[in-house]
């Protein structure tokens, strides 16, 4: 992720700012360039971006909710931007608390979405692809007085399923306690959910099953019985010299999705650390093992081992400033070798290199 300016007074923002802090310009998104920028009003609707004087550009509607800054895409009609376009389903806004989750999962989606525009990875509506189309369903779980199963956070040919709950901080610290997962977000989710639809895309519709399963294992095996056992039996004792989590254990299609997630993390907070100029050079680091700098673009790196070899000095580093904290690891995570195999398949796979 960027580090922006607004165009008005210079004060450096955040993705998810609204309003220059500095100015009290509002701020709005423009996909089509990755910027953010001030903007004035023209009329009901209308903004002028800064970022681009002369030109005037309609606001998704979902701003009305403050659910969304995203300008819809140019020389259109579209009510929706093309992150909020992808919605199926979004929860009850007749009830305050549903609309506070919904801002918070949006957050998380629409860095998704910035991840996936870098990449220009493909993204087709139901509409455009009805088999296949990426869309997003936010459920909430019925009143406790009426029976039924509880909504689960998961993935089916393109249409990706949020809990509501899961943007309530405590309930998801009580979900993760009760799964032993050592990290539990929602932007998290988005990227391991998402991970599951470019396995459909990206590797079984574009004919590259072998070359995956080289890397992640035979698919084909049972994915019920798979995760069945994995929840009765857990993860074998060495899990980590191959995989990058636990869950991953569970069946390849779970060990794909994860290790994508885990590549969408690193290369963004890489943008991060490069986009505010942070250099690790420990004084007691004699060997430079410990010394990084993100000289590169690492949405834009030639390979994984360039991405891994900065990546694991500033994690090494930020971990120990979490713990200077009283904070957990920011990252509790090993790459051994073949998960960085892995993450080198992905790499290539989102790179068209595969």
């Amino acid at each position: 992720m960027k580090l922006y300016k607004c165009q008005s007074c210079g004060n450096v923002l955040y993705f998810e700012n609204r309003v220059c802090g500095q100015c009290g310009h509002q701020l709005a998104y423009l996909p089509e360039r990755l910027t953010l920028s001030a903007v004035e009003p023209i009329g009901d609707m209308t903004w002028k971006p800064l970022a681009m004087p002369g030109e005037a550009r309609m606001l998704c509607i979902n701003s009305q909710y403050d659910a969304c800054n995203w300008f819809v895409p140019p020389g259109t009609m579209d009510a929706f931007c093309v992150a909020c376009r992808h919605n199926r389903m979004v929860p009850d806004l007749s009830q305050p608390e549903n609309v506070n989750a919904w801002r918070v999962l949006e957050m998380a989606k629409h860095r998704l979405f910035y991840s996936l525009l870098r990449w220009k990875l493909p993204l087709k509506t139901v509409l455009e692809d009805p088999a296949h189309g990426l869309s997003f369903e936010f459920l909430s779980d019925a009143p406790p007085t009426v029976p039924g199963p509880k909504v689960l956070t998961g993935h089916d040919e393109g249409k990706i399923t949020i809990a509501v709950i899961e943007a309530d901080d405590v309930e998801r610290e009580k979900r993760r306690r009760a799964m032993g997962e050592p990290y539990r977000t929602v932007l998290g989710h988005f990227r391991h959910e998402v991970g599951h639809h470019y396995w459909d895309i990206l590797v079984r519709d574009a004919g590259k099953l072998d070359e995956c399963r080289a890397v992640f294992g035979d698919d084909s095996q049972d994915y019920g019985a798979a995760l069945q056992r994995h929840y009765q039996e857990g993860a074998p004792p060495d899990w980590q010299d191959s995989f990058v989590t636990q869950y991953a254990t569970a069946h390849p299609w779970e060990d794909f999705a994860e290790t994508w997630a885990h590549y969408l993390h690193i290369v963004d907070t890489l943008e991060m650390v490069a986009a505010s100029g942070m250099t690790v050079r420990p004084k007691i680091d004699k060997t430079g093992t410990y010394s990084a700098e993100v000289d590169f673009e690492p949405y834009e790196a030639e390979t994984v081992q360039q991405i891994i070899d900065v990546w694991l000095p500033y994690v090494f580093s930020i971990n120990n400033v979490n713990r200077a904290m009283g904070a957990n690891d920011l990252y509790p995570f090993v790459l051994a070798p073949p998960v960085m195999t892995k993450l080198g398949f992905i790499h290539d796979l989102v790179h068209g290199k595969v």
